[in-house]
């Protein structure tokens, strides 16, 4: 189990604490559905035991900031509001400042130390406070567009990055702030627990995922998932869940209670390939992950319901066009909301 400990000092924007939250808690919850045990355990700590957020809420029974970080652990500094209200505004806040020792004589040792496996997260202003402990020297790092110039003059040795949701250097990973702190979040669910877990949290948050210019290309398990029909992503979950399954097209209509040609008709529209297409490129992600990760060639192939070395040539042949397909869906998708 990942502890995450979620820095939570006076002013913090709400959304940046609880849009991260809720996206490593429905993964524990998906995770639970399949008969897994939770990935996550969610703390919240601070340099005082309340604090009262960006819209007024005030949250209790804060955890001490801890003494030690246990391995593999993460912590996460979260967003502070812009202008006058900002926390840089002179003088320094106290909580500001203890926040600012706490990192500088726990957090920094512990990622310095790659056997311990401790990662940093930040939204928005997060970076900033990184930055004052001295943790982003010398690293590629983004915030909110509004706080740029700030994390260059904090950060003088740091790559700061602009127009990037979220960037990704070695143990830290920051992020430009509110709603691309999920992002962040889905991007680091996708690596714990799988890509097609990530596809099932981002649907029920009702977001997309999307993915930062610097990030590979995303798999088929996750492109052509940025709609929101439900049929079509009851066949997706379906067909991720068990890609072993016999999935014709008279069986993935049934599933979505419409007719065959309705089906191919929405997968078209929404997805962007054939249902047929989409299982085949489903089934070779499937069985590349499982061999990247160590599992026999020939155990992953049937696992990923392929038949043998021949089906699984002819499917890479077919996967390499829809592949294609399903990155230019995201391209444009990604063009649209820009």
């Amino acid at each position: 189990m990942i502890d995450i400990h979620f820095v939570v000092l006076p002013g913090t924007l709400l959304l940046d604490l609880a849009g991260p939250a809720e996206a490593f808690r429905l993964a524990n919850q998906q995770r639970a559905l399949r008969g897994q045990p939770a990935a996550y355990r969610l703390l919240y700590a601070g340099p005082r035991p309340d604090a009262t957020t960006s819209v007024g809420l005030s949250l209790n029974a804060l955890l001490p900031l801890p003494a030690a970080l246990s391995a593999g652990s993460r912590v996460l500094l979260l967003g502070q509001p812009t202008g006058a209200e900002s926390p840089l505004q002179q003088p320094l806040p106290r909580s500001w400042s203890d926040t600012r020792r706490w990192l500088a004589r726990v957090v920094a040792p512990a990622l310095a130390d790659t056997a311990c496996g401790v990662q940093l997260m930040t939204v928005c202003a997060g970076a900033l406070l990184a930055a004052d402990a001295g943790l982003l020297a010398h690293r590629r790092c983004t915030t909110h567009h509004e706080m740029l110039a700030d994390l260059q003059r904090l950060a003088p040795t740091a790559t700061v990055l602009a127009n990037r949701l979220f960037v990704i250097d070695g143990p830290v990973a920051s992020s430009a702030g509110i709603t691309a702190g999920i992002d962040l979040a889905l991007h680091l669910v996708a690596q714990d627990c799988g890509e097609a877990l990530a596809a099932t949290v981002a649907q029920v948050m009702v977001v997309y995922l999307r993915r930062g210019p610097d990030d590979p290309q995303l798999s088929p398990l996750l492109a052509g998932r940025q709609h929101l029909h439900p049929a079509v992503h009851r066949v997706q979950d379906a067909v991720c869940a068990q890609p072993a399954s016999n999935w014709s097209l008279q069986s993935m209509a049934a599933l979505a209670h419409v007719t065959p040609r309705h089906l191919a008709r929405l997968f078209s529209a929404h997805v962007g390939v054939s249902p047929r297409s989409y299982v085949a490129a489903v089934r070779v992600a499937l069985a590349e992950q499982s061999m990247r990760s160590g599992q026999g060639r020939k155990q992953a192939l049937a696992a990923a319901g392929v038949q043998g070395d021949r089906q699984w040539r002819r499917l890479r042949r077919r996967g390499a066009g829809t592949e294609t397909a399903l990155a230019h869906v995201e391209e444009i998708d990604t063009a649209l909301r820009r």
